[in-house]
């Protein structure tokens, strides 16, 4: 192995898809912003974005529209850049700790591949993308979206001083639930905060799954976690988490009054969590819970599947 390779230079990180065409093809001072932005790690910004989508597709079955595609575009754009905004903070501020933990050691900061003064203009451009897309919606909208970073600089801190930073995140990583309502109604409304609800307890639960890859080297380090608070009641815990999301989206399918694809949604989703519930425990791989955590993107897009259809059924 090469001295760069050791050093992590111009290797993939061990949660990043290795043959990510972003990461493939990019000249090689560019990786480490690939890596800054978890373009590599694609199943982050689907995270983030997948409760926008669900979100306004629930807004457009409650009013009998057609799926707003427009919105659907600009979320997409907003959740890749904010995403790697957010996760460029979070290893600006986690560098030192990052270089502790065996699966971040490498990252660019903790490993001093990038600056921090660089880094924070990384953050800076990536957040004038994001008010742009802000920027197009309605002032419900903006005004809402305003509030969002003030959750998420705590985040990085939350594990210094709670064993519940992934409810942190889950405040911050939901937050699209409702503006995906807002963006399509002008205000909030019942449906959009349970859908909201259900978004934080599904990511406190798969960023639990997440965090069982690191529950060792945290320990050592001094890091919480919601994996380490509730150790061998791992399962338990997140088949609550799971059940309480699921409950919750299905109020918030009945509180639109409903409908077919709607209910269909909710139930393959159910599904899905039913399934990773099953297969995760404290002792899980970090391979087992890496694939578990990815496959939240299928799940999200479930639900999301069900309400668009629900909504397409306007147009008949």
């Amino acid at each position: 192995m090469s001295l760069t390779q050791e050093r992590g230079e111009d290797a993939a990180l061990p949660d990043a898809q290795r043959d990510h065409p972003l990461w493939r093809h990019a000249p090689e001072g560019l990786r480490p912003y690939v890596q800054l932005a978890r373009l590599d790690r694609p199943v982050g910004w689907w995270l983030l974005l997948l409760p926008c989508w669900e979100s306004s597709a629930l807004a457009s079955a409650a009013q009998h529209q057609a799926p707003n595609l427009w919105h659907l575009t600009l979320f997409f754009i907003g959740a890749v850049v904010m995403r790697g905004a957010g996760s460029t903070y979070n290893d600006y501020v986690d560098r030192e700790i990052d270089a502790k933990v065996e699966r971040t050691r490498n990252r660019p900061l903790a490993s001093g591949r990038v600056s921090p003064r660089a880094a924070w203009w990384f953050i800076v451009a990536q957040c004038l993308v994001g008010l742009f897309v802000l920027l197009s919606f309605n002032g419900y909208t903006i005004a809402l979206g305003f509030l969002s970073p003030l959750i998420v600089l705590v985040y990085p801190f939350a594990k210094r001083f709670t064993s519940w930073p992934q409810a942190i995140l889950g405040f911050a990583f939901a937050y699209g639930a409702m503006l995906g309502w807002t963006a399509i109604a002008g205000s909030l409304a019942a449906p959009a905060l349970l859908l909201y609800a259900s978004c934080i307890l599904w990511t406190i639960g798969f960023d639990t799954i997440y965090a069982l890859q690191d529950v060792r080297d945290d320990a050592i380090a001094g890091v919480r976690s919601t994996a380490r608070l509730f150790g061998a009641q791992v399962k338990r815990a997140v088949g609550g988490l799971y059940a309480g999301s699921v409950l919750c989206a299905a109020l918030a399918a009945y509180g639109i009054g409903g409908g077919l694809f709607s209910w269909l949604g909710v139930a393959a989703y159910a599904a899905h969590l039913a399934w990773q519930v099953s297969l995760t425990r404290e002792d899980a791989t970090p391979g087992t819970a890496l694939m578990l955590f990815r496959s939240n993107r299928d799940a999200g897009l479930l639900l999301f599947g069900g309400f668009f259809l629900q909504s397409l059924t306007s147009l008949f």
